[in-house]
C-alpha cells in the first residue's frame, strides 16, 4: 500500500532544514512567512533574543478594510508593504528572508517583492 505524503509535514521538514542556516540577529532579523489557505502572515524575528519585533497579516484591520479575501496575491502584496513600513518605523532596514519551506512563488514571492519595494533590503 502506498501512503500519501502529508504536504505540510514535508514543508515543515524543509523549513527545519533551511532554518539550520537562516538565523535572524539583532542587526539583521529574520522575515518569516506563514501561508494558510485563507490568510498570509509575516513576522520579523530576532532569534538571538527570541522576540518578534514586527508582525503583519491579512487579519490586520488596515488590510482587511482594503481586501475582502486574504488568500490571494493582492493581499500578500499589502502584507509585504505593511510589514516593511512597520519595520522601517522601528529602524529595521535589512532582514534575512525565511520563506518557511514554501516555494518562492505566488503569494510568498509577492510578499517579498512588496517588502523590497517598500524599502527592506534582503
Amino acid at each position: 500500500m502506498i501512503k500519501k505524503l502529508d504536504k505540510n509535514a514535508v514543508r515543515q521538514r524543509r523549513h527545519i532544514r533551511v532554518r539550520k542556516k537562516v538565523i535572524g540577529t539583532s542587526e539583521r532579523p529574520r522575515l518569516n512567512v506563514y501561508r494558510s489557505t485563507a490568510n498570509i502572515y509575516a513576522q520579523i524575528i530576532d532569534d538571538t533574543a527570541g522576540n518578534t519585533l514586527v508582525s503583519a497579516s491579512t487579519l490586520d484591520k488596515a488590510i482587511k478594510a482594503e481586501c475582502e479575501y486574504g488568500g490571494n496575491v493582492e493581499a500578500a502584496k499589502l502584507v509585504g508593504k505593511l510589514v516593511a513600513e512597520r519595520a522601517l518605523e522601528k529602524g529595521i532596514k535589512e532582514v534575512v528572508f525565511d520563506r518557511g519551506g514554501y516555494p518562492y512563488h505566488g503569494r510568498v514571492q509577492a510578499l517579498a517583492d512588496a517588502a523590497r519595494e517598500a524599502g527592506l533590503d534582503f
